[in-house]
């Protein structure tokens, strides 16, 4: 079966380098999945799951918030702002992040600055909704 290198860093860790089958990318344009011999790309990325998959069909998710990856037909790196291994993740600390975006956002009075809080609030809360998938 074909793979593809992936390798995923946050800014404190590498968070998964190895080879994968697929990687889904949850980017600013639209969710991807990338296969071996994609077309080379640049994306940004939004609040979500990356998903990785291997040859036997075991899965990483990592969740995302922000940063960008590079695609070419050998692999796909993300670098992430903030990344975080579902393993570590509880709808508690996710709660702990949507509140205080919402202080930052009630505090703010530029419309763009509590415009794009709201767009990482609602993607937060969809990242809440997938862990219990």
């Amino acid at each position: 079966m074909a793979t593809l290198h992936f390798e995923l860093v946050a800014p404190e860790r590498v968070l998964f380098s190895g080879e994968v089958t697929s990687v889904l990318i949850p980017g600013t344009d639209g969710d991807m999945t990338v296969l071996p011999g994609h077309a080379p790309v640049m994306s940004t990325l939004k609040a979500g799951f990356v998903v990785a998959t291997d040859h036997r069909d075991h899965g990483i998710r990592i969740l995302v918030r922000g940063g960008f990856a590079e695609i070419n037909p050998a692999g796909v790196t993300v670098l992430a702002e903030r990344a975080t291994p579902v393993e570590e993740l509880s709808p508690e600390k996710l709660d702990h992040e949507i509140l205080e975006l919402g202080t930052i956002r009630d505090g703010s009075s530029d419309h763009r600055e509590r415009e794009k809080l709201d767009m990482m609030i609602g993607q937060l809360e969809e990242a809440k909704a997938a862990l219990r998938v």
